[in-house]
Order: C-alpha cells, then sequence, then structure tokens
C-alpha cells in the first residue's frame, strides 16, 4: 500500500537534509502543476512505497507567497497520509506557530524536532514528551545533519498514517471559539469534516484564495466584525496572537534555554555581517572562490580536460614537462644522449586521436571525419573540457550554502538592494542563477510585489550561470592569461548590471511600487556533509553534461555543416579551410554583423558565435571551437583575431545579453504578456550593447586606437546612466504632492 508523507517545515529548519537523509537517491526535481515553483519528491529509503513530497519552506499558510499557496492547496488537497514537520529546536517557539495549523488539516501529524545537536550545546532542555502531550502530536527528536533520529521520525510518521492519528485542533480563547463555531456553522455541507476548522479560520481570516475553493459563498462579516470589536485588533492578528498565546502558556514548561551564552554563529556574524566588512568580505570570498575554480585548481584541471582528453593526450608519469626540458638540454648539447619518452611514464592518447586511429582503420569518408573529429569532438569537446570548472566551482559554492553563509549574504545585500527599490529577496533568484536561469526565474515568485518581481526577472540573468562559465573561462585563457580576476570582475559586473537596472527602471512608472519586505531566519554555522556536497555539485553539473550531450552536439553539428558548405562558382559544395568566408554561415552572419562593428567584433564568426549562444550560452564555446579549432588551436586563434577591449567587449556582451532560449521561455511564462517579455529581452540587450560599446571605445582609446565618433556615443550612454541614477525619483515626489493634497482637502474650516 502506498503512502504519501508531506516534509513541511521553516526556511532553514533542516527540512531539506532531512529530505536527502531520508530518500538518498531516489528523488526527483519538478514544478507544481500550474506554477512554477520547484518541488522535490522521492521515495524512503528501503520502502519505495512511501513517497516523500518536500514543500517550499514557509513560515506560515497565509497565502502572500507562491510557497505558501502551493504548500496549502497541496495539503488541503487530500491527498497527504501524513505531514512530518520539522521543526528548529533553537527556534521553538516561532516554529509552533506553523504546528499549530498544519494541525488543522485533518492529517495525522508528526513533529520532528531537528537540530537537537545544536540545542544541546547551547545547554538548552527540551522535554519532547511533554511537549508532544501539550500538542497531541508525536514528537521525535532528531539531527539531520548527523543522520540521528532519521529513521525514527519516517517511523513514526508512518505509523501515525497507517493508524489515521489525526490531531485535535487546538481550542483557544471562549470567544474566538465561540466566533469559530458561527463561521463553521456556515460552511456549506460540501467541506469534509476534517477540514472545517481549517476552513472556518480561513474564513474568518478573510482569506479569499482559500473561499474560492468552496462551492456556495459566504457572509461571515458580521461575525469577524464583533470578534474584531471584542479583541480590538484585526481579524489577522487576532488569529496570530490566539496561536501565539497557546504556544506562550505551556512553551516554558516543556523548553528552558538556560544561561543566554553568545555562541560561536553570533560571533563569527559580529565579523562577517559587520555593517564595514561585510561587502569587503564578500568580495574577497567570491573573488577567491573563482580564482579557485578558473586558475588554480580549475586552469589545471580544465588544461588536463583540454589538452588531453579532448586533445592529443597525456602522460601518466613525470609526464611531458620533463620530457621537454631532456629534450631541450639534448638539443643544447648539454646531454650526449637523447631522451627515451618510454621513460617519462606512459603515453595515454586523447579522445581525437583515438577516434582518428578508428576512422582511419575503417578508411571513412573525409568530410565525415572532419565532422565527427571537428564538429562533434571539437565542439562538444570544447564546451565539456570546461566541466572540471564547473564542478570545483559548484562543488565551493555548495560549501557557503551548506555552512550557512549564502543566507548571510541575502541579508547583506538586503542593505544594499533597499536603497534601490529591491530587497533581499531578489538575491534569491540571483544565487540560484549561478546554476542555472531557469530556476532563478522561476524563483521571483517569491516576491510579491509586482513591479519588484518584473524588475526581478528582467534582471536577474545579468549574473552568470553556469552555461557562460565557460565563456568566461575560453576569453580569460585565450586573452587575460587565465586570470581569476575576470571572472570575479564577471560576476560583480553582473550584480552591479543589477543594482544599475534596479535604480534606472524603479523611477520609471510601470515599476513603481514598494520595497518589498524580506524576512528570513539565519542558520547556525555548520560544517556541511561531504556526501550533501558532492550531490549538490554533481546535480548541477550533469544538468550541464546532459546539455552539452544533446543542445550542444546538435549545434556543433548544425554549425559544422553551415561553415563547410557554400556555393562556389555556382555550385554548392563542401569548402576548403579557406574558403570558409563563402559559407552558408559566413553569408548569412555576414548580413548582420555590421551591427557588432562598435562593440569591436564585427567579423561573421564572433555573430554566428553570438547568434548561436542565444540556444544555449555554451554553444558559443562550441561555435568558436568549431570555426577556430585548426591547427593553431582555439584560444591561440582568439588570442590573435581580437584586442583586449574587443575580447572584453564581446565577453560582456554574451554575459549580460538575452539568456538562453529556455530562460527566455521561462521570462515569456513569468511575465505573461508578450509586452513584457519583449521589455525584458529589450532592456537586456539594450544594457549588454550599452556597457560593451562603452568597454570597447574607451578601451580602444587608453590603447591609442580612438574612434571620435564611438568614443563620443560611449560618453553619451555612461552621461545617460549617470542621469537615470542620480535624477530625483518621480515616485517618491508623487507621494509627497499627494500626501500635500491630502492635508490641505482635510484642513478643518474656521
Amino acid at each position: 500500500m502506498s503512502m504519501t508523507i508531506a516534509l513541511v517545515g521553516n526556511p532553514n529548519s533542516g527540512k531539506t537534509t532531512l529530505f536527502n537523509q531520508l530518500t538518498g537517491s531516489h528523488q526527483y526535481v519538478g514544478n507544481w502543476p500550474g506554477v512554477t515553483v520547484e518541488k522535490k519528491e522521492g521515495t524512503l529509503k528501503g520502502d519505495h512505497s512511501v513517497r516523500i513530497v518536500d514543500l517550499p519552506g514557509i513560515y506560515s499558510l497565509s497565502p502572500y507567497t507562491q510557497e505558501e499557496v502551493v504548500s496549502r492547496d497541496f495539503l488541503a488537497g487530500g491527498s497527504v497520509d501524513a505531514i512530518l514537520n520539522i521543526v528548529d529546536a533553537t527556534n521553538l517557539e516561532r516554529n509552533l506557530f506553523l504546528t499549530e495549523q498544519l494541525m488543522e488539516f485533518g492529517i495525522p501529524v508528526v513533529v520532528a524536532l531537528n537540530q537537537m545537536d545544536i540545542a544541546e550545546k547551547r545547554g538548552y532542555t527540551i522535554r519532547s514528551t511533554q511537549l508532544g502531550f501539550k500538542l497531541g502530536v508525536p514528537v521525535v527528536q532528531v539531527s539531520a545533519l548527523k543522520g540521528q533520529g532519521v529513521q525514527d521520525c519516517a517511523a513514526a510518521a508512518i505509523k501515525a498514517a497507517q493508524q489515521h492519528q489525526v490531531p485535535t485542533p487546538v481550542t483557544y480563547a471562549p470567544e474566538f471559539e465561540k466566533a469559530m463555531r458561527q463561521v463553521e456553522a456556515q460552511l456549506p455541507s460540501t467541506v469534509p469534516a476534517n477540514l472545517r476548522r481549517y476552513y472556518a479560520i480561513k474564513a474568518f481570516e478573510r482569506d479569499e484564495k482559500t473561499l474560492q475553493n468552496l462551492t456556495e459563498p459566504m457572509d461571515v462579516e458580521d461575525v469577524v466584525r464583533k470578534a474584531e470589536e471584542h479583541f480590538d485588533d484585526d481579524a489577522e492578528g487576532i488569529v496570530t496572537d490566539q496561536r501565539y498565546g497557546h504556544i506562550t502558556s505551556f512553551i516554558g514548561s516543556v523548553y528552558q534555554k538556560g544561561e543566554q551564552t553568545v555562541s560561536v554563529s553570533q560571533k563569527i556574524d559580529r565579523i562577517m555581517t559587520n555593517r564595514f566588512l561585510a561587502l569587503p568580505l564578500f568580495v574577497l570570498i567570491i573573488g577567491l572562490v573563482y580564482y579557485i575554480a578558473v586558475s588554480t585548481v580549475g586552469g589545471v584541471a580544465t588544461d588536463w580536460a583540454n589538452d588531453g582528453v579532448f586533445g592529443d593526450g597525456w602522460y601518466l608519469g613525470p609526464g611531458q614537462e620533463q620530457l621537454d626540458e631532456a629534450t631541450a638540454a639534448f638539443e643544447e648539447g648539454l646531454v650526449s644522449e637523447e631522451p627515451d619518452p618510454a621513460l617519462f611514464g606512459m603515453w595515454i592518447p586523447g579522445i581525437p586521436v583515438i577516434v582518428e586511429g578508428w576512422l582511419d582503420a575503417v578508411q571513412c569518408a573525409d568530410w565525415l571525419k572532419a565532422l565527427v573529429l571537428d564538429g562533434i569532438i571539437g565542439g562538444v569537446g570544447a564546451v565539456l573540457g570546461f566541466v572540471p570548472q564547473i564542478m570545483i566551482l559548484f562543488f565551493l559554492l555548495a560549501i557557503l550554502e551548506g555552512c550557512g553563509y549564502m543566507s548571510r549574504v541575502a541579508f547583506i545585500l538586503d542593505r544594499v538592494f533597499r536603497r534601490f527599490g529591491l530587497s533581499g529577496k531578489t538575491f534569491i533568484p540571483m544565487l540560484i542563477g549561478t546554476g542555472c536561469g531557469v530556476p532563478a526565474i522561476m524563483a521571483s515568485r517569491t516576491i510579491e510585489s509586482e513591479s519588484a518581481r518584473r524588475l526581478t526577472v528582467m534582471t536577474t540573468t545579468f549574473v552568470p550561470c553556469s552555461a557562460k562559465l565557460p565563456i568566461i573561462a575560453l576569453f580569460a585563457g585565450a586573452i587575460f592569461g587565465g586570470s581569476g580576476l575576470i571572472a570575479t570582475l564577471a560576476y560583480f559586473t553582473g550584480i552591479a548590471s543589477v543594482i544599475v537596472s534596479g535604480i534606472i527602471l524603479r523611477k520609471t512608472k510601470p515599476f513603481y511600487g514598494q520595497t518589498t519586505p524580506f524576512v528570513m531566519e539565519l542558520p547556525e554555522y555548520r560544517l556541511p556533509g561531504f556526501f550533501d556536497l558532492l550531490r549538490s555539485m554533481w546535480e548541477r553539473a550533469w544538468a550541464f553534461i546532459k546539455k552539452a550531450g544533446t543542445i550542444i552536439l546538435l549545434s556543433c553539428i548544425l554549425i559544422w555543416f553551415l561553415s563547410n558548405f557554400g556555393w562556389v562558382d555556382g555550385a554548392f559544395t563542401m569548402l576548403e579551410e579557406e574558403q570558409m568566408d563563402l559559407s552558408v554561415l559566413a553569408v548569412v552572419a555576414s548580413g548582420v554583423c555590421a551591427i557588432f562593428a562598435p562593440l569591436g567584433f564585427g567579423d561573421w564568426q564572433a555573430t554566428a558565435a553570438t547568434v548561436t549562444g542565444l540556444i544555449a550560452k555554451e554553444n558559443m564555446v562550441g561555435t568558436f571551437a568549431v570555426l577556430y579549432g585548426g591547427e593553431e588551436g582555439l584560444w591561440a586563434s582568439l588570442a590573435a583575431t581580437y584586442t583586449v577591449p574587443a575580447a572584453l567587449s564581446l565577453m560582456m556582451f554574451n554575459l549580460l545579453c538575452a539568456p538562453c532560449f529556455a530562460a527566455m521561455g521561462a521570462i515569456r511564462r513569468e511575465m505573461v504578456s508578450w509586452k513584457w517579455f519583449w521589455a525584458a529581452i529589450g532592456w537586456e540587450c539594450g544594457f549588454a550593447y550599452g556597457v560593451s560599446l562603452c568597454i570597447f571605445q574607451i578601451g580602444s582609446a587608453l590603447t591609442g586606437a580612438v574612434n571620435p565618433l564611438g568614443l563620443v556615443v560611449a560618453v553619451a550612454i555612461i552621461a545617460a546612466v549617470l542621469f537615470g541614477l542620480f535624477r530625483p525619483d518621480p515616485s517618491k515626489k508623487q507621494v509627497i504632492e499627494l500626501a500635500s493634497q491630502t492635508v490641505d482637502g482635510a484642513a478643518p474650516a474656521a
């Protein structure tokens, strides 16, 4: 017999860690039907008949955010056999506020008292048996991070579901309960008995979204108003006060914090969230992450992948460097005998060498051999060669997320964003966007303000995703000597672009609105589990690899055909390498490449790479590999083709312009209307064009290649941006004028 257990809890309560412990590898990610909030499902380790559903982290079931709507509708839908409520033992009183709401669904509830190891370390005393007696539900002590109590809470949830141990909803003040009985009496008969308490409270709170599910309209306004007069509060405030009042009535008997001491996390936060040190430390940490991922460990791993696995091959042993030194010594006459390569380790040929040998053995046609080696292996291999850097980057970011630092970054950037009409919630999509822009755009659903949400959708893909890292690494290696500063510059240019766009757009009428409030619980600093880090790294990297094996593969094949075939003397034929300018791709791209001439890359190759990058950003690297993957090599060809200002301009344009097709589709779904979709794409492309033009024109002027007209346009763009940044906010002026009119209109007559 199958059953469904829903995991519900506050953000940062350890819900995801417990989910991973319960399901292991038996899980998948999708979207809730009709909405774009991510859901995770899995099956219980050892019992695949038990389905585990990880609901979004929420603080309550009031429908203010999409996560709350999703969680509430799923629990009320009747498909859940038991609720496993993850409660943070270090913040018991606030977490129980959600627990009391969950008990009103008529579904068996088990409380998993998580992070007990931290609570005990702090000297807290929690009487879980008495807590369970007060609530009327089973309570199990758990440390999900250490794997303690995980099986016990799963067994308790299964038992509660099998025995249908439905909790009794909490009884509050007599006057409140009287109002609840009056409201409940008016509920339609179609409301199930187990959900009547839930719907009665939602009707009392005037929750229109919930009442839309009822088959008959309700009129309980008189009951609600009488209660509001009695309690001298609005309906939602009354319910909140009743819940916390009940929790306060017993919390002291089951929960003692003991002597309050400054925790390790609080000591660390005195530095990490310091008003003056927080931002410099954030820049330093991100810079270090990209330095490791791009320049040092990641650079060595990627060189091995590009030159070895997808190149000529590599040595197992002292290797090529020592052989080169010995050969040079022989050529200079320092030694008398020529070195034997076999003494310097075993040579392992790369994939192209092996495949070329197979193709020669079967006497493969020249065009097919070129397609396989230059198109497929050359194009896809150039993308896959950056997988080591991507895996290292994801591993390091997973450490920052797992230890709790990224939550602090959202808090830190809230101080910055709030000044520009945004909030720390904008950083959540940006954080997700380091993996992929699609879920980042979807995460904007957590922002309540429509104007702030649209602004976030329009700007969040400015932050480099994993698909853009190969572009950064390619130019960093080919033009800038593998500098990690280029990757760091790209990341913070993305954040700066979000801020600049936020300031400018918030001063336009379509984006007027109040700043969205941002409240979040800062988790304890902790040492993340090694296997959790590996799982997070692999899930993100595998998505990148799958794209390289599908979309990038097909794109590289198409690019190879278009760049190797064309018309010569009126005949459509395969071209020689020196005839590539006559190819179909060259002819088509040459028709639009003039658009990019002011940006420094007005050649058809860069245009083709930029356009194919709209399909998938990694395509840019694959396209360059197909077009420039000759004897000189991709990096050497790029270095010989583009100046430093042109290369930086080309890189920045592709990082900031419209995202890939998949992300564009997500923008269209979130924006709902085509008008807003094209506004988003237009802003991203226009912003990227302006930034790249300024980079190239000013950079060229500094290096001695001055274009007077281009320099004037660049200065004009900078002046326009500065005007948009520093001009007065019209929305604030309107508020002042409205307030003045209100005061004048309300002036009493003498």
